[in-house]
């Protein structure tokens, strides 16, 4: 059975948050090439001077905070079973990363990695003096085992605390006191032109620190949902052109105090490494991430429950009209195409058509702005939403919902068991059964990134046979099986190349 290539719509639905698309080539850490670095020198006028080189305030505030922030972020190892030889978590790695051991994604599923080796290298901020630690969740992602090397070399085994694959974010732990640690600084105070540190460990060099400026923020790249991971990706990146490479993922970008204003994610490039333009999550929103792991288990994550359409891109403006006849003009703000059920907005007075153009005192231009104003509340949070109707603006009081039509926050122990594991459940029909010899069977949906299911390799349209040596034939079926279930889990499961694999998980 081949998996089904779902197709990407130049205009995003966004039930909840709203998706951040970006029309162009992207390319990330992972991409190989043997382009040498490229250098641009212009000529120095007599008494020229580089800034921040000699004496003066900014060469000794790069001083100051790099003497702050380098003891404070960390190496972070990356090790993986190569049992099969399929590895979706570790594609993932590799298109963010570049593939640490020398050799090309594709070369290497063929070939086991030795388990005392790792199968990639990210960094990580140490956010609290106890051993909490934050990073990128494509760092972590697929890992049996994550080791943190300190700056001064010391080496511990980490526990992973969470993830979200929406905002690319991870929290973890180690058992160690008294650890030099990062203020999280108000990233909604930055500004485009402010200077801005890069600190990490690129290509294998440890304890690493750039300079360069904050050039753009609120950027939506397509990063996350594009690759198909992200359910409801948040994007609303800082742009810097402080240089990053592979290795630099999860590291900090700080002001020139020291205190973390983003946390290093992604580079926009032809050859996978540094060409100018390097993206970070902002702080305000990591740590509202890491506060709801570390207090709830999981996200909390108001929604507007709009789908929407981002007026700022012509080419999605476009498609749209084509699509659905409609004459809709570019511009700026975010139009409403629909509802989704038990929405907040169509309670508050929203219709379709409308434009947002502001989320309290947040200028709405596009997705990644309606993305990064909601994406940092939760359920029962109330916004103040200005939009306008046939050329009048007015504003309306919205309350955020969850994605159930909640409006209070959830702990683990609130999730259903689909939640828990991280996927939903289609029943197969019986004429399916019957031509492929196969008694039961469940097709895997909605397979959530970082999750156990993900994490034993299941992906969408995988066949799941059996659990726990019981037989499934719908949803119901597992979550009989698993409910109130402690334990090691077994899953035997068929991939879409027909082979068939039995896994386990410890039930979260």
């Amino acid at each position: 059975m081949k998996s089904t290539l779902k197709k990407l719509l130049p205009f995003a639905v966004v039930g909840v948050v709203s998706g951040a698309t970006t029309v162009g080539t992207l390319q990330y850490f992972g991409q190989h090439s043997n382009n040498g670095d490229q250098s641009y020198f212009t000529a120095a006028a007599p008494n020229a001077s580089f800034v921040g080189m000699n004496t003066g305030t900014v060469g000794d505030d790069f001083v100051k905070a790099s003497k702050t922030t380098v003891p404070a972020v960390v190496t972070i190892k990356n090790y993986q079973s190569r049992s099969t030889s399929r590895a979706s978590e570790q594609d993932l790695f590799d298109f963010f990363f570049g593939d640490p051991l020398g050799g090309r994604g594709q070369q290497r599923q063929k070939q086991q990695v030795p388990d005392n080796m790792p199968s990639g290298m990210g960094s990580g901020v140490i956010i609290s003096p106890d051993g909490y630690i934050i990073s990128n969740n494509h760092v972590v992602a697929g890992a049996n085992k994550l080791e943190v090397v300190l700056s001064n070399k010391k080496s511990y085994i980490a526990t992973l605390v969470g993830t979200d694959p929406n905002t690319d974010i991870s929290l973890l732990k180690i058992e160690e006191k008294g650890l030099p640690y990062l203020n999280f600084a108000n990233s909604d105070n930055i500004e485009v032109g402010q200077w801005v540190l890069a600190v990490g460990n690129p290509l294998g060099l440890n304890s690493t620190v750039t300079a360069g400026i904050v050039s753009a923020k609120g950027r939506g790249i397509g990063i996350l949902g594009g690759q198909g991971k992200a359910t409801n990706p948040i994007e609303s990146f800082i742009q810097t052109d402080a240089a990053i490479n592979p290795g630099n993922s999860g590291g900090a970008l700080v002001n020139v105090n020291g205190d973390l204003i983003g946390i290093n994610s992604a580079i926009q490039s032809t050859t996978g490494y540094y060409q100018g333009y390097g993206f970070a999550v902002p702080a305000n929103l990591a740590r509202k991430i890491v506060e709801d792991i570390k207090k709830f288990g999981i996200v909390q994550r108001g929604f507007l429950g709009v789908s929407s359409l981002d007026l700022s891109n012509d080419q999605q403006v476009t498609a749209y009209n084509k699509q659905f006849k409609t004459t809709i003009k570019s511009g700026s703000g975010v139009y409403v195409t629909g509802f989704g059920d038990k929405s907040g907005a169509e309670d508050a007075g929203l219709k379709k058509g409308d434009i947002i153009t502001k989320v309290d005192n947040y200028d709405i231009t596009d997705f990644a702005d309606l993305s990064m104003s909601i994406g940092s509340k939760r359920p029962g949070d109330k916004v103040q939403v200005t939009y306008s109707r046939n050329g009048k603006e007015s504003t309306t009081t919205v309350t955020l919902k969850d994605q159930k039509g909640g409006t209070t926050t959830r702990s683990k122990d609130d999730l259903t068991t689909a939640e828990k594991i991280g996927a939903d459940f289609d029943p197969l029909t019986e004429k399916f059964k019957t031509e492929y010899g196969l008694n039961s069977g469940v097709v895997a949906k909605n397979v959530s990134e970082g999750s156990e299911m993900a994490k034993i390799g299941i992906v969408d349209n995988y066949i799941i046979i059996e659990i726990n040596g019981k037989p499934v034939n719908s949803q119901k079926d597992v979550e009989k099986i698993l409910d109130k279930y402690q334990g090691n889990v077994q899953v035997k499961f068929i991939d879409d190349y027909g082979r068939m694999y039995t896994k386990g998980f410890k039930m979260p």
